[in-house]
């Protein structure tokens, strides 16, 4: 019996000596066809040494009734294949190895909200074709912020917020609340009433608009005006004025001769009606959303439902017609922009976030952002441009990346504007250029001027955002990936490069921009806008130092006391204190804030903040304060409240909260007497003797953010992590949380 092997060789033998005897084939032999490789032969065909082939069964047991293994999951593997194969095995490796550095075991919640869901999984699955831009350095995967989903506005439809919206911290604190009072509380029960709740857009018609708008309008110009209709010349000019006095020094986004050239053009043909304008529209309806908040006593003599009542008293709305004309008029201009194009879209973004419009706010931005790419304002203006109008792109640029951050960290999303596309240059601030702007402010010495806000405005965003991208967008490992020594400098530069005449002083020698929490000395005699820009500044600087802080808020009802992490909780809770403080005193004393619906904002997220700090820190030593300093926020808020709806609306809330953190106290006081008890009997615990208290542990020098040293703050971030996971209560999956 011959075998393959000997078949072969017997063929070929043949063929051999029928050529070399001179004599050819009398009939040639047929062309063997080459066989397909195979990456391994099956278990019959291996026994007895046969070659195998791809099919299922294979040939041989087929023709030969062997039982073949080849089940047919066998394919061809080259060595670029095994190459990608070992990548994706090694990146696998890395995640699960990733994965193991977090505690796995978390309580399960059968009774989570549905408001209040947590995102899908952070560590993205095994793939072949992950894009290398989904990888950081080392191939680990980027981490995505959890977040929640919850309705903030009057359609049920859920919209995602991250972790560093105040958003996400209310649904801790509401769970916290859930958990300790073993009550059923809604998330939604601590959102303020704002005009989102009630209407689906600003220009929605409700049935009292008619009423609602002759009243507000009268209320301003002594003239009657119906809602809908749009407002006169001498009502126009009434709110334009506005402009330069307020929202221009804080967004130097027009040039003011140019701008009133413009608006003198409209009225040429006629003294009635003037020509329809993007541009003027939405500074008419900006103007006239901080010109009614701005009345005193609007509000007043309203009963405590009507004040937050939407449809009753909300100047949030104000302007509604001229927002709407401009988005008409917009919408032809959306193929080729200009730069009017770019300043209407951002006027929209801050007309709809003074007006509670989160998501619509945040989508005007976007279409801002992509505007301004297409103006190419990304790129440094050519030379041969114009000093005048390479500044005004400059500003129109850092203006819209100052607003997009702002938003961004707000609502917790991720950033549209990216600083590897940018070449722009940050804009000046010197006298020429400030007089070549067309304003008429005088300049304040020390080579101050007007438009020296605006550039350290944008400092300070950028230092915050440095710190911001390098919390959220790492997860803790053993490599420094997060620098806190260059971010503590960076702060430290930008503290000592605000000259003295934008700082507050302080009475009884305080320290502007600090904790220290003394009194404000404002200048009596300086020009309104800069005691606004001022107080804009500061309240801004702890408004995100406040928000970088949070994270390390802990609510786990029993964890290891940690001091870096409770020192970083109440550094939050100081700079949230600091603001609430400033702005008591400023809007029950002075007119400078009045009606800024931004400062409002700032307070809210304040309170918020301190609601939280205090209900996770009881019987902490900076707990007493920050239950006084919610209380003045409730009255900042009740001022608020005469002008606008969702301030009284917030007031009311705090104050209801305000009754819960007293309750929440008070069982925690409970519970330190059980303790102490305990401890005369020799049975205590130290932990619970101690309990939040170690919270309260002395802090050397003032609570400030540029004191933080770079050793606390890498410890902080070490910890973070455990802080989070520690609240076990929580129905929020923190695995995917960065740093922050």
């Amino acid at each position: 019996m011959f075998t393959t092997f000997d078949v072969g060789m017997t063929a070929s033998s043949t063929v051999s000596s029928a050529s070399a005897s001179g004599e050819s084939p009398s009939t040639p032999l047929p062309r063997q066809r080459k066989r397909g490789q195979v990456a391994r032969a099956c278990d019959w065909c291996r026994v007895h040494r046969v070659k195998c082939d791809n099919d299922h069964p294979c040939s041989n047991c087929k023709s030969r009734g062997g039982q073949c293994s080849n089940s047919g999951a066998m394919k061809l593997t080259t060595l670029p294949h095994a190459y990608r194969e070992i990548e994706r095995l090694r990146q696998r490796v890395q995640e699960l190895e990733l994965e193991l550095e977090l505690p796995k075991e978390r309580k399960a919640d059968n009774d989570k909200p549905v408001h209040e869901l947590n995102t899908p999984p952070s560590v993205l699955p095994a793939s072949d074709d992950r894009h290398p831009d989904l990888l950081l350095e080392g191939g680990r995967a980027k981490s995505f912020c959890e977040g929640i989903y919850i309705s903030t506005a009057r359609s049920p439809q859920k919209t995602w917020y991250g972790s560093s919206s105040l958003f996400y911290f209310i649904g801790r604190i509401n769970n916290f609340l859930t958990s300790t009072l073993q009550e059923t509380n809604s998330a939604h029960r601590m959102l303020p009433n704002s005009a989102s709740f009630l209407l689906d857009v600003p220009t929605t018609i409700t049935q009292d608009d008619h009423s609602q708008g002759a009243r507000l309008v009268a209320a301003a110009t002594d003239d009657t005006v119906n809602a809908g209709d749009y407002l006169s010349p001498t009502q126009e000019v009434y709110f334009l004025d506005l402009f330069w006095q307020s929202y221009y020094t804080s967004f130097p986004i027009l040039d003011e001769l140019e701008f009133k050239e413009h608006y003198q053009s409209l009225w040429a043909t006629s003294d009635k009606e003037r020509k329809p304008s993007a541009l003027v529209d939405i500074v008419i309806a900006v103007c006239m959303q901080y010109g009614m908040a701005q009345l005193p006593g609007v509000g007043r003599g309203l009963s405590v439902a009507s004040r937050a009542n939407v449809n009753e008293n909300d100047a949030t709305i104000a302007g509604r017609w001229h927002y709407r004309r401009c988005q008409t008029l917009l919408s032809c201009q959306l193929e080729s922009p200009t730069i009017s194009t770019l300043q209407c879209h951002i006027f929209c973004s801050i007309y709809l976030c003074c007006g509670s419009f989160q998501n619509m706010a945040d989508n005007a931005c976007s279409l801002a952002v992509r505007t301004a790419y297409m103006l190419g304002l990304h790129l440094e203006p050519p030379q041969t441009m114009p000093r005048r109008e390479k500044e005004m792109r400059k500003r129109l640029w850092w203006t819209l990346y100052v607003l997009e951050t702002k938003i961004s960290m707000k609502l917790g999303r991720p950033f549209l504007l990216h600083d590897f596309s940018t070449t722009c240059s940050l804009p000046a601030d010197d006298r020429e250029i400030a007089m070549l702007s067309g304003s008429s402010f005088a300049p304040l010495g020390e080579n101050v001027t007007w438009l020296t806000w605006n550039l350290h405005n944008i400092k300070l965003l950028l230092v915050a955002r440095t710190a911001y991208t390098a919390f959220y967008d790492n997860v803790p490992n053993t490599s420094n990936v997060f620098n806190p020594q260059s971010i503590t400098e960076r702060l430290e530069a930008w503290l000592k490069g605000v000259p003295e005449a934008l700082k507050t002083k302080r009475q009884n020698s305080g320290v502007p921009f600090s904790t220290d929490l003394s009194a404000l000395e404002v200048e009596q005699f300086a020009p309104l806008w800069l005691q606004r820009q001022r107080l804009l500044l500061e309240l801004m600087y702890h408004n995100l130092c406040t928000n970088l802080y949070r994270p390390s808020i802990s609510f786990a009802l029993a964890r290891a006391p940690h001091h870096l992490t409770d020192r970083t909780a109440m550094k939050c809770a100081a700079h949230a204190m600091a603001l609430t403080h400033m702005m008591h005193q400023v809007l029950l004393s002075t007119p400078i804030l009045a009606g800024w619906h931004e400062a409002f904002q700032w307070q809210w997220n304040a309170a918020m903040t301190l609601v939280g700090f205090v209900l996770a820190y009881p019987q902490g030593a900076s707990a007493q304060a920050g239950r006084s300093a919610i209380n003045l926020s409730v009255a900042v808020f009740e001022n608020f409240g005469n002008s606008f709806a969702v301030a009284a609306s917030a007031a009311s809330i705090m104050s209801d909260l305000s009754a819960k953190v007293d309750l929440v106290i008070g069982q925690s006081q409970g519970m330190q007497g059980v303790a102490m008890q305990l401890a005369t009997n020799g049975e205590a615990d130290e932990s619970l003797i101690n309990g939040n208290s170690t919270a309260a542990q002395a802090v050397d020098g003032p609570l400030s953010f540029d004191d933080e040293n770079a050793a606390e703050i890498t410890g902080v971030l070490a910890q973070s992590i455990d802080i989070f996971t520690a609240e076990t209560y929580n129905d929020f999956d923190w695995s995917g949380m960065g740093l922050l």
